[in-house]
């Protein structure tokens, strides 16, 4: 069910979300914690920010397993930004293993990933294409729910028009969430939907914990707050004190044992604004 992670904050390498941590998005990838589907072993991607060259992410994405693709460690060693998004896949089934399909997408500055599924995305897809605008429709390349949910996003990001900041990207996920279970409840036959998404423009990050199934049954994700992320001696931990910007990890499953991460409630968006700060929304 795909597992994933997003950092804001002073920069680091991507080897700190990647591959360092105890649970590393690579370990996630060979034994997830806390999902039964334990593997995700059906591509992986990720994007980062160089804001001195362009506002627009860096993608690098393969259909190999992210365990065993030495480009993605090699690249992850060196490679540092203040804004990362990264994801491994465990395709739905019947969904062809592709690049196209796999995560995190981009468009403009705008870089998006899903765990989860769209309930009855075989009958809903149809109506979903619809909604679309002519320039989101072109732009959809693979053939999963992901990809149709940041379409769906990115007008909604468009009708708010001049409307910018920490506001307009949870207002445009927020929408995005409630769009699709309307859609659901018209065409779909009550498949419960499982939307853990995050997107970031770059600067801030929004990433919500949403399903309209039994709240128990909610896809985990956590956050953690801190002034520096650092990994030193094999060990990555959050530093809590100093001065600057917070530094925030947004992740499906905690990246290391210590007591500072916390749940995103069921049915909640957490949003880091521009400073770096937090705030949990309900998703109403």
């Amino acid at each position: 069910m795909c597992r994933f992670v997003a950092y804001v904050g002073q920069p680091i390498s991507l080897e700190s979300l990647v591959t360092l941590p105890r649970n590393s998005l690579i370990n996630q990838s060979v034994d997830a914690r806390e999902f039964e589907e334990r593997l995700n072993g059906d591509g992986f991607g990720v994007a980062w920010y160089a804001h001195d060259v362009s506002d627009e992410p860096a993608v690098f994405k393969s259909v190999s397993p992210a365990w065993s693709n030495r480009n993605l460690h090699s690249l992850a060693r060196v490679v540092h930004s203040s804004t990362i998004l990264a994801h491994v896949r465990a395709a739905t089934p019947g969904m062809p293993v592709t690049e196209t399909n796999c995560h995190p997408f981009a468009r403009g500055r705008y870089a998006f990933m899903h765990n989860g599924h769209v309930g009855d995305f075989k009958t809903v897809r149809r109506p979903m294409r619809r909604f679309l605008s002519d320039d989101s429709y072109d732009a959809v390349e693979g053939s999963t729910d992901s990809e149709h949910l940041f379409g769906l996003f990115l007008d909604r990001v468009a009708a708010l028009g001049d409307r910018q900041g920490d506001d307009a990207l949870a207002l445009a996920l927020g929408q995005t969430v409630r769009q699709v279970g309307d859609m659901q409840a018209e065409f779909g036959n009550r498949d419960p939907s499982y939307l853990n998404i995050a997107v970031s423009d770059g600067v801030r990050v929004a990433a919500c914990r949403f399903t309209d199934g039994p709240p128990e049954d909610a896809l985990s994700l956590y956050y953690r707050t801190g002034r520096q992320y650092i990994c030193e001696d094999g060990v990555c931990r959050m530093i809590d004190g100093g001065s600057g910007k917070p530094a925030v990890i947004v992740s499906s499953e905690r990246l290391s044992d210590d007591d500072g991460w916390k749940p995103v409630p069921v049915n909640h968006m957490v949003l880091v604004r521009e400073d770096h700060t937090v705030e949990l929304r309900p998703l109403g």
